[in-house]
C-alpha cells in the first residue's frame, strides 16, 4: 500500500470518526419521547454502521499480525 493510499484511508477514518462523534452527541442530547424514538433508532443504526466501517479501515491500516 502506498503512502498516498494510507493517507487517504486515514483521512476517511478521521471523517467517519467525526461523524460518529457527532451522532453520539446528537443522540445524547435528543429528548427521549415517543415521537423521537424512531429517529433515535435510525441514528443509532447509522452510528453502528459507521463503527463497522471505522473498524474495517483500521484493520486495513493495521492488519492482524496473527492472521
Amino acid at each position: 500500500m502506498t503512502k498516498e493510499e494510507k493517507q487517504k484511508i486515514r483521512e476517511k477514518l478521521d471523517e467517519l470518526k467525526l461523524e460518529h462523534a457527532d451522532l453520539n452527541e446528537a443522540i445524547h442530547h435528543m429528548p427521549t419521547t415517543i415521537h423521537t424514538q424512531m429517529q433515535i433508532s435510525r441514528l443509532k443504526k447509522r452510528k453502528l454502521l459507521l463503527k463497522d466501517e471505522i473498524t474495517q479501515l483500521e484493520n486495513i491500516l493495521m492488519p492482524d499480525i496473527l492472521a
